[in-house]
């Protein structure tokens, strides 16, 4: 398939990359494309900004949660029907797992062959920044910087100094931001406030950034740019279907508590059988009509703890739910028996409590038991992101070097390790195979 696109990247973490994404995703709908929006790595916040811009569903790209082989095809997957892919990179454009560039914005831009356009922090430097963007064009020549797009430009001065060294560097400048504070966005102690809960704010702020981008970028030539990329040999990625044809409600965690899920996840609870209700746990006092399964994904529990608790019928329904259920870190915490001292759904033994440390990274983990989605000395790539802790009552489902964690039992699979489905597909199979069937609810 032959797909315009281009990675956005970035020398490192607060360039602005995010904003350069996704105000070039809405500016690029605004003239009528039909734009794909994609996120590397394990990132759940970013891509609902991007949806907001693009009307289509962010969708993320990591080869270690989903393996390397799998990128080009749930690449494709998305971009399907599209005319324009714009990828926005992770970190620094080469700041991968532990000491490598694997998972990196690098390493996708090489399994999409893919040009990059990298966004430089311009501020406090002129000839300097050529440096830097000549570095990064000639470290690995497996990847192809086609531009760069300057960001909190001071002066037109400053602008003209930095063209003119990038100029002579052999890198033509894609656009020159202005510093702007009214294009800043909320955050709190894990990154950016979700769009979901700020959904009229985050429209007007989608709507700045592509006006910023609109105005100091040249978006003919970053389409001249997408439309470099080569033909991509591999097939779409598509949902493995099930043999389940009763259709189980499977109801998934939503809200503003509940931000966290791959798009995957749905698709492939839908293929393996499924019919996907969505609740929200801070305003629903029961669960969706013949719930078989429940998915309580990632989020932000401890910022609606007291709401949370609050909707006590809901925790009770949870607490006498007798199917399966799996749970990831914000879901987790919303099982347990507290969290931060307030009454949870008691389904986990545990206690969980907000902390001041970072808890951040890869996990190539081995379950320990049979769960849900588990069976006894099963590898699982997950990855870790969270500010609480846990003290569990028993022993963990996952163990990895260096650590442990998470709870399992005949009907719950909970754990901090966020997994992307679709590098491995069997968990939605099984899930939707040890549901109850709808007769049986009756």
């Amino acid at each position: 398939m032959v797909v315009p696109r281009l990675v956005i990247a970035a020398p490192s973490s607060g360039s602005g990359k995010t904003t350069v994404a996704t105000g070039l995703m809405a500016a690029l709908r605004a003239r009528g494309l039909r734009v794909s929006p994609h996120k590397v790595g394990p990132d759940y916040i970013d891509p609902g900004y991007h949806a907001l811009a693009t009307g289509r569903p962010g969708r993320n790209l990591d080869p270690w949660l989903v393996g390397e082989e799998r990128v080009r095809p749930l690449f494709l997957h998305g971009a399907a029907g599209c005319d324009v892919a714009v990828v926005e990179g992770v970190m620094g454009l080469f700041d991968g797992k532990g000491d490598t560039d694997f998972a990196s914005t690098a390493h996708v831009a090489r399994l999409l062959d893919a040009p990059v356009v990298l966004v430089v922090d311009a501020a406090r430097q002129s000839r300097s920044v050529a440096a830097v963007v000549h570095g990064f064009a000639t470290f690995d020549p497996r990847v192809r910087v086609g531009g760069a797009v300057l960001n909190r430009v001071g002066s037109d001065r400053h602008e003209e100094l930095c063209r003119s060294a990038l100029a002579a560097a052999g890198v033509p400048v894609l656009g020159a931001i202005r510093r702007d504070d009214a294009v800043s966005t909320p955050s709190r102690h894990l990154g950016l406030v979700p769009a979901a809960e700020r959904e009229a704010e985050a429209l007007a702020a989608v709507d700045r950034l592509a006006a910023l981008v609109t105005r100091s970028c040249d978006l003919d030539a970053l389409l001249r740019l997408a439309a470099s990329a080569p033909r991509l040999d591999a097939v779409a990625w598509e949902p493995a279907r099930g043999e389940r044809t009763d259709r189980p409600v499977v109801a998934v965690a939503g809200g503003a508590a509940f931000t966290f899920g791959y798009a995957e996840h749905v698709e492939l609870l839908r293929a393996a059988g499924a019919d996907v209700a969505v609740f929200d746990p801070l305003r629903d006092e029961r669960l969706p009509d013949g719930t078989a399964a429940l998915v309580i994904g990632g989020g932000f529990p401890e910022v609606y703890a007291a709401e949370l608790a609050a909707n006590e019928p809901l925790r009770a329904k949870v607490a006498a739910f007798r199917g399966p259920i799996a749970a990831e870190c914000a879901g987790l915490l919303y099982l347990c028996e507290e969290l931060d001292g307030r009454r949870m759904c008691g389904r986990v033994p545990g206690r969980a409590r907000m902390t001041p440390r970072l808890t951040l990274g890869y996990r190539d983990a081995v379950a320990l038991r049979r769960s849900p989605l588990t069976e006894p000395g099963e590898r699982f790539r997950g990855h870790e992101f969270h500010r609480t802790a846990v003290e569990y009552a028993g022993d963990p489902l996952f163990r990895w070097d260096g650590g442990a964690d998470g709870f399992g039992d005949a009907l719950v699979t909970a754990s901090y390790l966020h997994l992307h489905w679709a590098g491995q597909p069997m968990t939605a199979q099984r899930l939707v195979s040890s549901s109850r069937s709808p007769s049986v609810l009756r």
